[in-house]
């Protein structure tokens, strides 16, 4: 089995990807040579490569912002049931969801008789909304995929299966809108279209919940603060630069409640259509700005109520650990990011800090080079969620939709 691996193409593949897809396609899906080119230049295109040779792509198009068209997926014969398809049309759709807009919808046209794409584009995530009429002369049937990137429930009860060359009972099956194909199976020896129902949401009455549930969230962590910071201006010990960090992390709670609520009128009367970027600036500031300052403050107030080491160390190595565990997890916010290198070493020294911080003063040393640490470490994650990474959906690992019982 030939090594190949997958890069983006660049101007210097055209000529190889025009010998690609004339041998491996129909000669009416391969994309003219200028809106080959055009693609390869917005970086729509991806390639594998096999000893220095082109053995798969796929090219899309971008004719809005906010819709990405997967125009044709080739691989040579010799290097099909590899993968290469798999990952290059994974690929493709990760690095179209990463842009820094809202992720445009990533749709495809396949026709019915086409089991072989069907199947890839079923078991990526993607699922067929409707019927399109191409108005072709072919008699042809093509239904329309679309990668499913928000999750969905289906209902269990209300699925059924239709035969591929069934065209009349498919196009009746799809008219609804709440109906898809979610799967391609065996009946009866021949291959058959799963179609699932999906439930509908009401998405004003879940965004309008989850605003609450924001706000409250927020409310309480501010008065968790508020008694916090209360104490540390009674104690004549607490360090100045951890009472400065309190002071911080009350305003940006504050901020967070804000913007929270400006959430509210999000939904309520503005509808600009920016509830998802206003509840992402709400979540992270009360995160990064509210809830670790807060949490990694408690075994300092500790050890200054206490004043034993030993028990004030035990407490803050614990929640290092849990705070490494939440990080890690798929509770967190930063999880609902990409994560870089450099990202990692950020959450390693958030993680560490209230080890560290607990250290410095239960052994009555100077602490402010800690807090200025901790303090640049939680304003350059906040800064990186907020200005230097999408919405939040980029989500490994989770299924596009999910049967509810």
């Amino acid at each position: 089995m030939a090594a190949w691996s997958t890069r983006a193409a660049d101007a210097a593949d055209l000529a190889g990807l025009r010998l690609l897809l004339t041998e491996s396609c129909e000669a009416a899906v391969v994309p003219s040579s200028a809106l080959l080119a055009e693609a390869v230049d917005r970086g729509l295109v991806r390639v594998a490569e096999s000893e220095d040779e082109l053995v798969g792509c796929i090219a899309a198009e971008m004719p809005s912002p906010g819709h990405v068209r997967l125009s044709v997926i080739a691989v040579r014969d010799r290097m099909r049931r590899q993968g290469v398809a798999s990952r290059l049309l994974a690929e493709t759709v990760a690095h179209s969801s990463r842009r820094p807009s809202e992720p445009p919808l990533i749709s495809a046209v396949a026709r019915t008789e086409e089991t072989a794409v069907t199947r890839l584009l079923l078991v990526s995530g993607f699922i067929g909304t409707r019927v399109i009429h191409t108005g072709g002369t072919d008699d042809a049937l093509h239904v329309h995929f679309q990668y499913k990137a928000r999750v969905e429930y289906i209902d269990p009860d209300a699925r059924h299966l239709v035969h591929v060359h069934a065209r009349k009972q498919l196009t009746e099956s799809l008219a609804p809108s709440d109906h898809a194909v979610t799967a391609l199976v065996t009946l009866a020896g021949e291959p058959a279209f799963e179609i699932a129902r999906f439930e509908q949401d009401d998405p004003a009455t879940l965004q309008s919940g989850e605003a609450a549930a924001g706000i409250a969230f927020s409310g309480s962590i501010l008065a968790a603060i508020t008694f916090l910071l209360g104490f540390a201006f009674t104690s004549s010990r607490f360090p100045d630069d951890v009472r400065l960090l309190l002071i911080g992390a009350t305003f940006s709670t504050v901020l967070s409640l804000i913007v929270y609520a400006s959430a509210s009128g999000e939904l309520a009367r503005i509808r600009s259509n920016a509830f998802g970027k206003i509840m992402k600036w709400g979540n992270v500031l009360s995160e990064y700005g509210g809830v670790f300052p807060f949490l990694i403050s408690l075994p300092v107030t500790y050890a200054q109520a206490s004043g034993d080491p030993w028990t004030t160390m035990v407490l803050a190595v614990v929640l290092s650990a849990a705070i490494a565990w939440y990080e890690h997890s798929e509770f967190s916010i930063a999880h609902r990011f990409r994560r870089s290198r450099n990202e990692r070493a950020l959450m390693l020294i958030t993680a560490a800090s209230p080890t560290v911080g607990s250290a410095l003063v239960a052994a009555d040393v100077t602490s402010w080079p800690w807090t200025t640490v901790l303090t640049a470490t939680l304003a350059a994650r906040t800064w990186l969620y907020l200005f230097r990474r999408g919405a939040e959906a980029d989500i490994a690992e989770r299924r596009q939709w999910q049967i509810r019982g």
